[in-house]
């Protein structure tokens, strides 16, 4: 007997007994979710972790490579990342493309919570390997799908019954959520905004749970920090500053819908260019952001176009960065993200949001303190306030985008700008394109998700209906 085989056993062995001791399926919901919480923050940790040392081993070293040598490892790392991972998701893991959250949604209202273990996996690996190799994608929707994949292998396991299996895809989105931005309270309310959209009090009990233990792991782990170290805490200093923070909420809405509309028509291009085969594409995406890294990095001598974004991006909201180098790193940002992403490879978008909207805040500091005169620490602050300006205007979570920069700096001193901009750039972003970027990603493959009914649930041992999903999520889904 192999070793794997060994602890199948013990595994099934464990939930047989589980059932006997709880035959009750609330009790065993409620005990799988606080299961799942500290699984998911596990699963998170070691997802991050991974990315952490594949970045070093490959972006990290491309960089420091000697000579003028450097410039063409960084171009080639990411480009060697996605032809790893376009033949992966090609002939392995189809459903382990894109960001998550949009898997995510489809497991949740069409496929009653189920992503499969082979999904799962194929998540965790393949997208290390992009973001690690230099990928202008964020980990944190990755995040979000490897998590539900978790809460999905527990519930199927422990045989709850359809609506339940639903439920675990929400608990598994609010652990994967609070593990990677280190903000439990933003996690419980872009779960409700973006996959649950009603208070369904079981579902609730279950995110905050799921939440708050997913938090807990990755805090004794990695630290109880914010995601950023910013010194100062910032406040409004100034009532005029306020006319700044509402064109910074028009810029943002602009920025938002170049990203989603660039985005959207580079994938379609994608799709329909078939002289090449589909698993070079991601590849493809990879030289590029590998040459908008190198400019970025020739002429600024700073990264973040490829590798980790967060450090360049607290020297933003520290305030200690160029007004020409934020302007032009939100620029170069939003093209190798969209390079990055609509090559069909494995990554989320919320990083990228966050690094574009603390350079365009910050770059519109730069006019409150030239203007107005006011204290440079304005420019920090507007940095803040365009993080969770961009994320509202692309994302359309405008609660979650306000709630996930307070937990993300640690500052609560901004609540005014932040609903003034927030609000602004999720308006007009919604004006301008009704759709968004999530659903508009699904409608271009095909698939349309209900709003405001649930699907029929069918009997436990009957296989769930795919309701239109392409042929490969479909075999993927059963895998």
């Amino acid at each position: 007997m192999s070793y794997w085989q060994g602890l199948t056993g013990v595994w099934s062995r464990f939930l047989a007994w589980l059932i006997r001791r709880i035959p009750n399926e609330q009790q065993r919901l409620l005990a799988l979710t606080v299961v799942a919480g500290g699984l998911c923050g596990l699963a998170a940790v070691a997802f991050h972790l991974s990315i952490g040392w594949l970045e070093r081993l490959f972006i990290d070293h491309a960089n420091a490579a000697p000579g003028h040598s450097w410039i063409f490892w960084t171009i080639v790392s990411p480009a060697i990342g996605g032809l790893v991972v376009g033949v992966g998701l090609t002939y392995f893991a189809p459903a382990a493309a894109g960001s998550g959250i949009p898997q995510v949604k489809v497991a949740y209202a069409l496929r009653y919570g189920l992503v499969s273990l082979r999904e799962t996996i194929g998540k965790f690996v393949l997208c290390a390997v992009q973001i690690g190799s230099g990928a202008s994608l964020g980990l944190e929707g990755p995040t979000v799908q490897i998590c539900a994949g978790v809460s999905s292998l527990l519930a199927r396991a422990a045989r709850l019954s359809p609506q339940n299996r639903r439920r675990m895809a929400s608990v598994g989105m609010a652990a994967g959520i609070a593990a990677a931005f280190n903000a439990p309270i933003a996690a419980i309310t872009f779960t409700l905004e973006e996959l649950i959209g009603d208070l369904d009090q079981t579902m609730l009990s279950g995110v905050i749970v799921a939440a708050a233990l997913a938090a807990v792991v990755e805090h004794s782990i990695l630290g109880n920090t914010p995601v950023f170290h910013i010194q100062r805490t910032y406040a409004l200093g100034n009532a005029s500053s306020l006319v700044w923070y509402a064109l910074l909420g028009l810029l943002a809405a602009v920025v938002s819908v170049a990203f989603t509309d660039s985005l959207l028509f580079l994938r379609s291009r994608f799709k329909l260019w078939t002289s090449v085969p589909r698993w070079v594409h991601p590849s493809i995406g990879g030289l590029a952001t590998g040459a908008l890294a190198v400019v970025g990095f020739e002429l600024f001598r700073m990264n973040g176009i490829a590798g980790d974004p967060y450090k360049t991006l607290t020297l933003a909201l520290t305030g200690t960065m160029p007004v020409a180098f934020m302007a032009a790193f939100c620029v170069l940002k939003l093209a190798a993200t969209v390079s990055s992403y609509a090559s069909g490879g494995s990554g989320g978008i919320f990083a990228p949001a966050l690094f574009m909207g603390a350079m365009l805040g910050g770059s519109v500091g730069y006019l409150d303190v030239t203007v107005f005169h006011h204290s440079t620490d304005a420019i920090g602050a507007f940095a803040v306030v365009g993080m969770g300006a961009v994320f509202a205007g692309i994302v359309r979570a405008p609660m979650t985008s306000i709630l996930i920069v307070f937990e993300m700096t640690g500052g609560y001193g901004l609540v005014l700008p932040l609903m003034i901009a927030n609000m602004t750039a999720f308006a007009l972003a919604r004006y301008w394109r009704e759709t968004p970027i999530y659903e508009a990603l699904l409608a271009q493959d095909g698939i349309e998700l209900p709003h405001g009914t649930r699907p029929l649930e069918p009997p436990s041992d009957e296989p769930i209906e795919t309701h239109g999903l392409s042929a490969d999520s479909t075999e993927d889904a059963t895998a």
